[in-house]
C-alpha cells in the first residue's frame, strides 16, 4: 500500500539575501504540475515566519521551512533558526537549508540545527525533496540532500547543474519577480569569489527566446524596468573570455521589442558587473543604444600587479585603467570595484590601491569599496579577515568624505571577522 498524499507548505524566510535565491526557487516549484498541492509562502521577517509555520502545522500541512544564506548572513540565519524552533511547542517542522555556504559547509550548517542541507544547485533538488514529502516518503533520502546520523554527515550526492532555459528565472504566479539570470557559472575562477566554485568554472546561459519571453511576463506584471543577474555581463554568449557583441545585441534588442513601449534595460550595473577588458568602444557604442543606466560596475579588485596575479582575476593595473577612460568617454560613469585585505597584501600593494583609486576618481570614476571576506568554498577559505590598519583608513575616510568613494567596508571588516570566528578545521 503506497503512503496517503498530504498538502505540503513550503515557508520560505523571504528576507535579505536569501529571498532572491527563493524568488528563483519557487519559480521552480510553482512550474512543476506535480507539486499542485504544494502552497508556497513568504513571511519576511521572523515573526511573521513563525506565525505561518504554526498556522500551517495546525490546519494539518506537514511544513517543510527552508532557508538561504551566503556566508556572511549564517549566523543570523542560525539565530533566527534557533528563535523559531524554540517556539514550535511541539509542532514537527521540517527545517531545510541552501545556498552557497551551506553548500561548502555542510556540516557547520547540519550541525547548528537545520535537518537538512540542499547540496549544490536547488532547482532539482528542492522538487525531488518536496515530492517524496508530498508521497510520505523519507526526504533524507533525496539526491542531492545532506543530513547527519550519530553526529556524522551523509550526502546523497550533489545537486545538478541546470540548463536555465528549463526554469523560470522568478516566480510570476506568485507574483515574486526579480532580476533574469542570463549566464550561471564563471569560468575566470578568481581565488576569492564563491561563484566559480558552486557553479563550476563554465558559462551556461539562458536563450535569447526564453530571456525575451520572461520579459514579456514581467512587462504584463505592470513593471517597467529590467535587470539581468550575470556574473560577467559582456561574456553573453561565450563559452571563453572573448566577447561575442552579436549575442549580446540580440540579447538587448529582444528584451528592448518585449518591454515595449516604455521599459527601461539596465544592462552592465548591478547585479551584472562588466570586466575591465570588455570595456572597448564598440562594446559601450552597444550598450549606449540600448540601456537606461547612465554607469556601469567595473571589477577592478586591486591596484597592484601582483595581488591581481595572485588573485587570478585575469587581467592587469592598466586594463583597469582604459576601462576607466572609455567609460566615461562613451557617456558612462564607471563604479569601479576594489577589495581591500587580500592574502598576501603588503604595505606596498595597499598604497597601490589607494593610489589607483584617487586617480580613477580624478578621471571621472566612483570607487566601490570592499573589505576581503575569506568566504567558504573558495580557495581563500582559510586566510585571515581583511583588516586596515589606522593609515589606510584615513585614507578611505578622506576619498570618502570628497565623495570618491562609497562601500560597507567597515561592516564588511566585522563580517569577516565573524566568519572566522565560526570557522571550523577542513574535514579530512
Amino acid at each position: 500500500m503506497s503512503p496517503t498524499p498530504r498538502k505540503v507548505s513550503l515557508v520560505l524566510s523571504y528576507q535579505y539575501p536569501g529571498k532572491y535565491a527563493f524568488t528563483v526557487l519557487a519559480g521552480a516549484v510553482e512550474s512543476d504540475p506535480a507539486l499542485a498541492d504544494v502552497s508556497l509562502h513568504f513571511p519576511r521577517s521572523r515573526e511573521t515566519l513563525l506565525d505561518t509555520v504554526r498556522e500551517r502545522a495546525d490546519a494539518g500541512d506537514t511544513v517543510v521551512a527552508a532557508w538561504s544564506f551566503y556566508s556572511a548572513s549564517f549566523g543570523p540565519s542560525v539565530e533566527e533558526l534557533k528563535w523559531v524552533r524554540e517556539r514550535l511547542e511541539g509542532r514537527d517542522v521540517l527545517c531545510i537549508a541552501g545556498g552557497v555556504h551551506a553548500t561548502a559547509e555542510t556540516l557547520q550548517t547540519l550541525q547548528a540545527g537545520f535537518d537538512l542541507v540542499a547540496v549544490g544547485e536547488g532547482e532539482y533538488t528542492l522538487r525531488a525533496l518536496l515530492a517524496r514529502v508530498l508521497k510520505g516518503e523519507d526526504p533524507r533520502d533525496t539526491h542531492g540532500v545532506a543530513h547527519l546520523v550519530d553526529g556524522k554527515l551523509v550526502q546523497h550526492g550533489h545537486g545538478e547543474g541546470v540548463r536555465l532555459d528549463d526554469f523560470p528565472p522568478f516566480a510570476a504566479r506568485h507574483v515574486k519577480f526579480g532580476a533574469i539570470e542570463i549566464t550561471r557559472g564563471c569560468i575566470y575562477a578568481c581565488r576569492f569569489c564563491q561563484t566559480p566554485f558552486m557553479s563550476k568554472a563554465r558559462f551556461r546561459h539562458r536563450t535569447v527566446p526564453n530571456i525575451a519571453h520572461w520579459a514579456r511576463e514581467l512587462r504584463r506584471s505592470g513593471r517597467r524596468d529590467l535587470r539581468f543577474i550575470t556574473p560577467t555581463s559582456m561574456s553573453y554568449g561565450t563559452p571563453d573570455e572573448t566577447m561575442n557583441l552579436s549575442a549580446v545585441e540580440a540579447l538587448l534588442a529582444a528584451v528592448t521589442e518585449a518591454m515595449a513601449p516604455d521599459g527601461r534595460i539596465y544592462y552592465g550595473t548591478f547585479p551584472s558587473e562588466v570586466r575591465p577588458e570588455h570595456v572597448t568602444p564598440d562594446a559601450l557604442a552597444l550598450l549606449k543604444r540600448y540601456v537606461a543606466n547612465d554607469n556601469l560596475i567595473i571589477g577592478g579588485q586591486s591596484g597592484s600587479e601582483r595581488i591581481l596575479q595572485a588573485t587570478r582575476r585575469g587581467h592587469d593595473v592598466e586594463t583597469v585603467v582604459r576601462a576607466t577612460r572609455l567609460a566615461v568617454e562613451g557617456g558612462f560613469v564607471p563604479n569601479v570595484d576594489f577589495i581591500l585585505g587580500l592574502p598576501g597584501e603588503e604595505p606596498s600593494d595597499v598604497d597601490a590601491t589607494l593610489d589607483l583609486m584617487r586617480k580613477l576618481s580624478e578621471m571621472g570614476a566612483r570607487v566601490h569599496g570592499h573589505t576581503f571576506m575569506p568566504l567558504p568554498g573558495t580557495p581563500y577559505r582559510d586566510a585571515p579577515p581583511g583588516r586596515m590598519d589606522a593609515r589606510t583608513q584615513q585614507r578611505l575616510d578622506q576619498l570618502a568624505s570628497q565623495g570618491r568613494l562609497y562601500g560597507h567596508w567597515k561592516q564588511q571588516g566585522a563580517l569577516a571577522e565573524a566568519i572566522v570566528a565560526r570557522r571550523q578545521p577542513r574535514a579530512r
